[in-house]
C-alpha cells in the first residue's frame, strides 16, 4: 500500500492533532538516558521507533546495506544510498506500523526496545553537513529589504528574477532546535559616523526558513540537471537563519554577510521526505522572464507548507504568533536552487544543507522576519502581554512551526526553537 494513503492507521494510538502520522514518517537522530549513542529513528504520533533495533531484529524487509546503515552514527550513510533505498526503508517502516501488522505490535520485547516515548529522548542534529548555503528565494522579502534599504522602484537587483541568489554560510554553527543563541558581537557604524564601534549587537533577528538536506551529491566538475534535482534531495527541515541586522548592514558590501549570520542557524530536528510531501505539491509563481534553460523546469512544482512564528518575551508564560506564511509563496523552487548551485560543477554532498531564505508573504501578517515586521525598528511590535519589540531581546524565544494540511489528514515538522542569551561580557 502507498505510505501517503490516507486510509492508513498505525497500530500505535496516533492523536489527529500530531505531527507525526503514519503518512508521514520523518527521520532524525536521538539518544535516551540509558543509551547515548546517537542512532536513527522515525517519529510515529509521540513516539521514536529506533532504527537500529528494528533493523538488527530482521522486523524490516531491507536488503543488507540497508540494515547496515542504522548501525551508523548518523544518517549519512544512509542518506548516500539513493531515493530507491529511501523509499523502500520508508516503506517497510510504514508497513511494519500499520495497525494489521502483528510483528511489532504483537512482539512485547521488541516493542518495548523499539519504540521509545519522545519524552524520554534527547533529539540530536539530524544531518552533519560539511556545506550551508542560504538561498533568498522569496520575492515577497527581496522586495521588502530592497524597498527598505534601496530604489523602491528598483526594489530587487537586476540578477534576482535572473537566478536563486544565495551565500556560503557556517556549517559548523548549525545546530539543532533547543541549543540557545548567544547574541553576538561585532563592528556596527551609526549613519554618519566616521568609523565603526564593537559591540553587541542591537538588531538580532529571526528568519524564517525552511532547508532542504541533500541525499545524493554530485562529483566534483559535474551538475545536476534541474529536473533531476528532487532525486538528489532527501527532504526539508524548518530553519531559522539568525540574524544581526547591524553587523550585517555594515558589512555586507562588497561580499555578502559574514559575522552577521556566522554565529547561529538553527534547524528542526526531523526530516519530512519529499516523498511524504507529494500530496502537498503546488504550482510555484509563475517567473517573469522565463528562466534560463538550465533553470527551465518541465513541471513547476513547490510545496504547500504552512508557516508560523511564536515569540515568548523572557518571563512571559506562552508566545505570541507574530507571522504567519507559506512555502508555496517562493519563487524559486528546491529543484532551481539545487541545479543552480551544482551548474558550476560544485560538488553537493550527503547531509549538506541548503535553507530557502527567509519566507515572507504578500501581507503584514506574513512576514518572516522582524526587520520587516517592524520596518526595520520604526513600528514595534506589540506582543499579546503588551511587550514590545524592535528586534530581539535576552532571554526571549523564538519557535517556527511548519505543517501541512489534507483532506483527510495532516502532518507537520514540530519546530524549531532558540532562545537569546546576553552576549559575553
Amino acid at each position: 500500500m502507498d505510505p501517503n494513503d490516507p486510509r492508513l492507521v498505525a497500530f500505535i494510538d496516533v492523536p489527529r492533532t500530531s505531527d507525526f502520522p503514519i503518512q508521514n514518517l520523518p527521520f532524525g537522530m536521538f539518544t535516551t538516558h540509558d543509551d547515548r549513542s546517537p542512532r536513527a529513528g522515525v517519529a510515529i504520533g509521540s513516539y521514536v521507533l529506533d532504527l537500529r533495533a528494528v533493523a538488527s531484529a530482521g522486523a524490516l524487509e531491507l536488503g543488507a546495506r540497508e540494515r547496515t546503515v542504522f548501525e551508523e552514527p548518523s544518517l549519512c550513510a544512509f542518506f548516500a544510498l539513493g531515493q530507491a533505498a529511501w523509499r523502500r526503508v520508508r516503506a517497510s517502516v510504514s508497513t511494519l506500523l500499520r495497525i494489521d501488522n502483528p510483528r511489532l505490535r504483537d512482539e512485547r520485547a521488541l516493542r518495548s526496545r523499539a519504540l521509545v516515548p519522545m519524552a524520554d529522548v534527547t533529539l540530536q542534529m539530524p544531518v552533519e553537513p560539511t556545506g550551508f548555503t542560504d538561498f533568498y528565494s522569496s520575492r515577497e522579502h527581496a522586495t521588502n529589504v530592497g524597498t527598505m534599504f534601496r530604489d523602491p522602484q528598483n526594489a530587487l537587483l537586476p540578477n534576482w528574477l535572473e537566478m536563486p541568489v544565495a551565500y556560503n554560510g557556517r556549517p559548523s554553527s548549525v545546530v539543532v532546535s533547543g541549543t540557545p543563541v548567544r547574541r553576538p558581537q561585532g563592528q556596527t557604524r551609526r549613519s554618519g559616523a566616521p568609523r565603526p564601534i564593537f559591540g553587541p549587537t542591537q538588531k538580532l533577528d529571526f528568519e524564517l526558513e525552511t532547508a532542504f538536506v541533500v541525499g545524493t551529491g554530485n562529483a566534483l566538475g559535474e551538475s545536476i540537471a534541474v529536473d533531476t534535482a528532487e532525486e538528489h534531495i532527501f527532504g526539508l527541515v524548518l530553519l531559522n537563519d539568525w540574524s544581526a541586522r547591524d553587523l550585517q548592514q555594515w558589512e555586507y558590501q562588497p561580499l555578502g554577510p559574514f559575522n552577521s549570520k556566522s554565529f547561529a542557524s538553527s534547524i528542526s530536528p526531523w526530516i519530512v521526505t519529499l516523498d511524504a510531501l507529494e500530496p502537498f505539491r503546488t504550482p510555484g509563481p509563475p517567473q517573469d522572464p522565463a528562466p534560463l534553460a538550465y533553470l527551465r523546469e518541465r513541471q513547476r512544482r513547490g510545496f504547500d507548507i504552512a508557516l508560523d512564528v511564536s515569540l515568548r518575551p523572557k518571563g512571559g508564560s506562552t508566545g505570541s504568533v507574530i507571522a504567519r506564511t507559506n512555502m508555496r509563496t517562493l519563487y524559486w523552487t528546491v529543484a532551481q536552487q539545487l541545479a543552480h548551485h551544482t551548474i558550476s560543477g560544485c560538488n553537493a554532498r550527503p547531509s549538506d544543507l541548503m535553507g530557502s531564505g527567509t519566507i515572507s508573504g504578500a501581507d503584514r501578517s506574513s512576514l518572516g522576519s522582524l526587520l520587516e515586521l517592524t520596518q526595520n525598528a520604526l513600528a514595534p511590535l506589540v506582543l499579546a502581554a503588551g511587550d514590545r519589540r524592535t528586534f530581539l531581546e535576552d532571554g526571549d524565544e523564538v519557535t517556527i512551526t511548519g505543517s501541512c494540511t489534507a483532506r483527510d489528514y495532516r502532518m507537520g515538522f514540530g519546530e524549531v526553537r532558540g532562545t537569546i542569551l546576553p552576549a559575553r561580557s
